[in-house]
């Protein structure tokens, strides 16, 4: 009974983490097409881009969750109170067109974005409050999944869905998918938080996160680990483009393939034992470091078909880099602070996204595709190799101690977690 439902807490939770998904991705991938479309400039469409930065911001959207959230069911009536927000939001765009006022359109969107990353929040609070420690990597594998396939329909069905219809059509879709997924959370049961901490003041929450043991290498590493395969994959398209691929082509590759690949690595990740996952974490940062090599030489000298293999690797590095970093945040989230520590921990994870993204788009103007690509490995590189170095740097790796024979415990398990302190 308890394998069942641990199985459909974890059908339940990639559900609900690909309907907060899909329509950002939307927003943020799709409508920019559509916009050109109406006659926007570009300057606009990236103005247009700034509607997302409330995703930077969740460390401090996490505080509220934390501070009010006594009686019944507390993680699960914010996830209901968030995300009829971003409902309301999506269809308030449902209803409108695409030669709406700009400005509507913006807020629109802004409330969108806000709502969206503050519904991730008691979502995933909720998840590492269910989910026992052993697993957590297979909770981080199906939700990175998720996230790849909200991609594959965000940034490709619906925008065939809004060629073939109207405007409305993907809104209405969308907004039914999250329909049901809040549905469905009303069936998970979530107990009664004994752990529910004082009221601090947000600096010292803030201070309790780092003070774990092994938190000032996992910053390091929320900053480093993924964004540098994050910006190769947003100039993958361009790439593809200046290579000759074909529009329709470049979709295949990069959206419905790209997120395929990196859905089923990880799902693959997410079978990866709890107590194996730091041991496994440097082997995916040099991973990333190779893929952008094999990406960088393909760009510079390879053939097309060899641009595609060495693309579809970078798929596979970020599905398996996405898991990791998403199971550790579990780790790090200490009891009765996860939803301020997750909160935390993502926005760590986003700005570095944000960070890499300019410097990137410079070096490509100014060495080409390969200096790009060859920089950013350089770059994932360091970074791996200051993760292979994480016993130095307090990482919390413990050993079980060895019994009374001096042997070391059956089914000894690595220890992620360092004692809640504020």
């Amino acid at each position: 009974m308890a394998i069942s439902r641990m199985r459909a807490h974890h059908v339940l939770f990639g559900w609900i983490n690909f309907a907060l998904t899909a329509p950002a991705v939307y927003l943020w991938l799709g409508l920019p097409l559509v916009m050109r479309q109406q006659g926007w400039s570009g300057a606009e469409i990236g103005l247009f881009q700034l509607a997302g930065l409330p995703a930077v911001f969740k460390l401090f959207l996490a505080l509220p969750i934390e501070r009010w959230r006594s009686g019944h069911r507390p993680y699960l009536h914010w996830a209901w109170l968030t995300g009829g927000g971003y409902l309301l939001a999506l269809l308030s765009l449902a209803a409108l067109g695409a030669d709406t006022h700009k400005g509507i359109l913006f807020a629109l969107t802004l409330l969108a974005a806000l709502c969206a990353t503050w519904a991730d929040i008691p979502v995933n609070a909720l998840a590492i409050r269910l989910f026992p420690p052993e697993e957590r990597p297979r909770a981080g594998g199906v939700r990175a999944a998720a996230t790849f396939a909200g991609a594959v329909v965000g940034g490709g069905a619906m925008l065939l869905v809004q060629q073939a219809f109207d405007w409305t059509t993907p809104f209405l879709f969308l907004g039914l998918c999250l329909v049901a997924a809040l549905g469905l959370l009303g069936f998970v049961h979530e107990d009664e938080d004994v752990s529910c901490p004082r009221r601090s003041a947000p600096l010292a929450v803030w201070c309790g996160f780092f003070r774990q043991a092994g938190a000032g290498i996992w910053t390091v590493a929320l900053l480093g680990y993924f964004p540098f395969v994050a910006a190769a994959w947003i100039y993958l398209k361009p790439l593809l483009l200046d290579r000759g691929f074909a529009a329709t082509e470049v979709a295949w590759i990069a959206g419905v393939g790209g997120g395929a690949l990196g859905a089923l690595a990880s799902f693959a990740a997410g079978l990866v034992p709890r107590a194996r996952v730091l041991r496994a974490l440097p082997l995916s940062a040099g991973a990333n470091a190779l893929a952008l090599v094999l990406l960088a030489a393909a760009a510079g000298y390879g053939s097309q078909t060899w641009l595609v293999a060495a693309a579809a690797f970078l798929a596979l590095a970020m599905g398996v880099a996405s898991t990791f970093a998403f199971a550790l945040m579990m780790e790090f989230a200490r009891d009765g602070w996860r939803a301020a520590d997750y909160g935390l921990q993502a926005s760590l994870f986003t700005l570095g996204r944000i960070l890499i993204a300019p410097p990137a788009g410079l070096l490509l103007d100014r060495l080409g595709y390969p200096g790009m690509l060859a920089a950013l490995a350089v770059a994932a590189l360091a970074f791996a190799l200051l993760i292979s170095a994480r016993r130095r740097f307090g990482f919390p790796l413990v050993t079980p101690a060895p019994d009374s024979l001096g042997r070391s415990p059956r089914n000894a398990r690595v220890e992620l977690r360092a004692t809640p302190t504020l």
